[in-house]
């Protein structure tokens, strides 16, 4: 599956247009994270628990993306995009989207 953020796949010529594809996923914080963090803020620093939190978060996003995309036939996704949300006190959303696309 080819992912970019670009409007076209260089070297490849997009043949079909499937349309809109999305994936998210919700996390809520996590009780340790946030004293490892509350610490960290008291020095200074990388918060690597909400880092690898996001990392996470955004690979699911992804992959329900691509799922989604290889049902429909596709085999490339252009114009690939995140967006975050803010659901319930301490969980975000994060949103990705692009256009499925068919390329050789």
């Amino acid at each position: 599956m080819y992912l970019t953020n670009t409007e076209t796949i260089p070297g490849k010529n997009i043949v079909v247009c499937y349309g809109l594809v999305s994936g998210n996923t919700v996390r809520a914080k996590h009780i340790g994270r946030d004293i490892a963090a509350s610490f960290k803020n008291l020095v200074g620093g990388e918060l690597k628990g909400y880092t690898e939190l996001l990392s996470e978060s955004r690979q699911e996003a992804v992959d329900r993306m691509t799922a989604e995309a290889e049902f429909m036939g596709a085999n490339g996704i252009v114009n690939v995009r995140f967006a975050t949300s803010s659901v319930a006190q301490g969980a975000a959303e994060l949103f990705a989207y692009g256009t499925a696309v068919r390329v050789e």
